[in-house]
């Protein structure tokens, strides 16, 4: 889990934690990540009033976003 991602760059890789995720991603999504769960940050989104998601490049190159607690840091 990230706990402060203004420290990240963009470019930066990092990796999403399917357990996190599994519940609200479709199949076909869920398949990429199972298969490479590294992705590559290229933004951020407010998803809500005090929240931010970080949106990431696939290795298939989809763009999708996820929540601080769904990605770590790959050290």
């Amino acid at each position: 889990m990230i706990r402060d991602s203004s420290n990240l760059q963009k470019g930066q890789n990092l990796r999403v934690d399917i357990n996190e995720v599994k519940d609200r991603l479709p199949k076909n999504i869920l398949e990429i990540i199972r298969k490479e769960p590294v992705v590559e940050l290229v933004g951020y989104k407010m998803v809500d009033g005090n929240q931010f998601g970080l949106v990431v490049k696939l290795t298939t190159g989809e763009i999708n976003w996820f929540f601080e607690k769904e990605l770590s840091e790959i050290m």
